[in-house]
This record gives C-alpha cells, sequence and structure tokens, in this order.
C-alpha cells in the first residue's frame, strides 16, 4: 500500500510541477493530498494520506496537521480511603482533537523558538486556553497532563514524522490516522523555511468522517438519543434472556 502511494505520489508531483503556473510558485510553495476524505466505516484500523507538493527554491519543508479544536476537560485523581476519586479538574476550551508535526530537518533546527510559538508548531506550542483562570503551576500541571493522555490513545504525535525531499524541488510525506481518529474537518498546513523563517504557507482541508453503516447508527444516536437509549436496553435485555435461555438447556 506504501509503495503505491509512493509511486502515484512521485507521478503525481512530477505532473504537479510541471503544470503549476509559474504565478503560483512565484509564491515559493504548493501542496495537495492524495485524498481529502477519510472514510472511518466498520473495521476501520487506520489509514494513509500521502502529502506532496513543489517549492519554487530550495528549503525546508515543515508539515502540522491540527484536527477541530474541541472542550476537553482533565481531571485528577486522589486516593481517598483505598478509592481512587476526581478530585479536581481544568476545562480547556480549544484544544485540539489531533495533532501531528512532520519535517525536512528537526524543528528546532529550522526554527527559532518565537517562530515556532508564533505558527503553533510543537506541543509544547499549542494555545491551549483554560476557561477559568488558575494558578499558572497548576495549569501547567493539567497541561501536560492533557498531553500526555492525548500522546498516550495516539492522537497526538509526540515525535516529528519524516518529510522527504525529492530534489530540490519536490517534497513528499505519509501521514498517518489511526483507528480512533476523532471526525470532523482537519487542516494540514505546509511551512516553506530558508534561513530560520517560515518565507511561505498553505493549508489545505481534510475531512474525517464516519460512513456506512456505523455512520448511519453514529447519526441516529445523536438525533434520536433516548429513542438510542431504549433500543440499548431492550438489546441488552433480549441479549441477557437469550443467554439464560441457552445456558438452562446446557
Amino acid at each position: 500500500m506504501k509503495a503505491r502511494l509512493f509511486i502515484i505520489g512521485v507521478l503525481f508531483l512530477g505532473a504537479l510541477f510541471a503544470t503549476v503556473p509559474r504565478a503560483v510558485l512565484a509564491q515559493g510553495l504548493v501542496a495537495d493530498l492524495s485524498r481529502h476524505e477519510v472514510n472511518i466505516t466498520t473495521g476501520f484500523v487506520g489509514t494513509d494520506v500521502l502529502l506532496f507538493g513543489a517549492v519554487e527554491t530550495e528549503g525546508d519543508v515543515i508539515v502540522v496537521v491540527r484536527g477541530p479544536n474541541k472542550r476537553t476537560v482533565v481531571r485528577h485523581k486522589s486516593r481517598v480511603g483505598g478509592i481512587w476519586i476526581n478530585d479536581s479538574e481544568v476545562s480547556f476550551a480549544n484544544a485540539p482533537t489531533f495533532y501531528r508535526v512532520a519535517s525536512s530537518r528537526p524543528v528546532a533546527d529550522l526554527l527559532k523558538r518565537a517562530d515556532r510559538t508564533r505558527h503553533r508548531i510543537g506541543l509544547n506550542n499549542l494555545r491551549l486556553r483554560p476557561e477559568r483562570a488558575s494558578d499558572p503551576k497548576r495549569l501547567a500541571s493539567f497541561r501536560a497532563g492533557l498531553i500526555r493522555n492525548k500522546v498516550r490513545s495516539g492522537v497526538y504525535g509526540e515525535k516529528p514524522g519524516r518529510v522527504a525531499l525529492l530534489g530540490p524541488h519536490l517534497f513528499r510525506s505519509t501521514l498517518h490516522f489511526p483507528a480512533n481518529v476523532p471526525t470532523g474537518t482537519y487542516l494540514v498546513e505546509v511551512y516553506l523555511v530558508r534561513n530560520g523563517s517560515v518565507i511561505s504557507a498553505q493549508t489545505t482541508p481534510l475531512r474525517v468522517a464516519k460512513a456506512g453503516l456505523g455512520a448511519e447508527i453514529y447519526q441516529f444516536a445523536h438525533r434520536n438519543s433516548a429513542l438510542y437509549g431504549i433500543i440499548a436496553i431492550l438489546i441488552a435485555l433480549l441479549a441477557g434472556w437469550l443467554a439464560g435461555v441457552v445456558f438452562r438447556k446446557v
């Protein structure tokens, strides 16, 4: 699968560079995806999307994939009387549901800290805004906990991926989306960097959506939550009754 994506990407890159108007390339950068929609069907185990592009002049490339922002609650647990309970929490209003970075060289070698902060490149530079003001040390602890949980679940990338430079003008990168990838509209940001500065940038949308029977059940559950709950209870009762009948006969 990856070999086929690579061949398709190389061919497309050549065609892209040959056909893109010079007025567009004069901006320094043009990039696209092998597909602009990821469908989550029954049995979905993750997928790869090929990013490819061309640059007018030599430089390094940084790619950032951001999932839609969502309110996220981080809770802290304490042990009381031998039982773990939630004793405090912090709500972040705008945490990305997905975040990955890829680059042709280490990002720290390409951009200064101020530029990385400005463009929100790297987990340490995410703008996670709490809904309520709190002690800075406390917020830093909950922020670290949010990132740690997201990395553990696989939706945040702790280590940057790789952008391959194919000669002085072409580049490619394979973007991986795990089985638990959240749905929504993603932004794939591509930065062209030279001499420590971003000289050009482009953003391409990518849609991740449920499809097939899973999508129909998902939509039904959200549009008719009360009815869905009743049906789920009835199915559970029926399954329990059938199990009882089967084991009674055995």
